[in-house]
């Protein structure tokens, strides 16, 4: 029987990253009122434009908007799978975060990030300074948010010791282990 070939899902290592290069994020996120109404109940953010319909009936939008702190986690958070799933080290700031439009209930955001920049790391090898713009739109195609993160990315000379693929290592192991030895390999362990 032939070894079965495996293939992980990951982001971009940092030389992998193009400056220049636009990335589209799918699928989108369809925005709910649930959504909504909890991200800004678990944030602590009483903001009534976010809670009371009625009040926000009077205000110039003339319904209730989507947090603008939940838009900016959605579209960071549609990039990850593409970009950074498991070749980030961390993020490091935002230097521009806007709002051009407002996002509603039942609004779908959609979501694309250019590279700005990278930059090897001087005193972390094997690592470096990626600079993303992100940018979500509205279902009609109206910028609703952008935003310019610097990050810390892994280049690929880390792909073989990468956390991710070193626990995914161990959960075979141990399911490959019969469990009477690894009973007594955690007794042997625990001396």
């Amino acid at each position: 029987m032939s070894e079965q070939k495996v293939i992980e899902q990951r982001g971009l290592w940092l030389d992998e990253m193009e400056v220049g290069a636009t990335y589209r994020h799918a699928p989108g996120r369809t925005i709910t009122e649930a959504d909504n109404t909890w991200f800004t109940a678990v944030t602590m953010n009483t903001q009534a434009l976010h809670l009371d319909a009625a009040f926000a009936e009077t205000e110039p939008f003339g319904q209730r908007l989507v947090n603008s702190m939940f838009t900016l986690a959605t579209l960071i958070g549609l990039s990850v799978t593409q970009l950074t799933q498991g070749t980030i080290v961390g993020n490091l700031g935002f230097s521009e975060v806007a709002f051009p439009a407002p996002l509603f209930h039942g609004d779908t955001l959609y979501a694309e990030s250019t590279v700005l920049d990278k930059r090897n790391s001087k005193s972390r090898p094997g690592q470096g300074i990626v600079t993303l713009e992100h940018r979500g739109y509205n279902q009609d195609g109206a910028l609703v948010a952008k935003a310019v993160r610097q990050t810390m990315m892994f280049d690929s000379s880390h792909a073989d010791g990468a956390p991710i693929a070193s626990a995914q290592q161990a959960r075979s192991a141990q399911r490959a282990e019969p469990p009477q030895q690894a009973e007594s390999a955690q007794t042997e362990t625990g001396k």
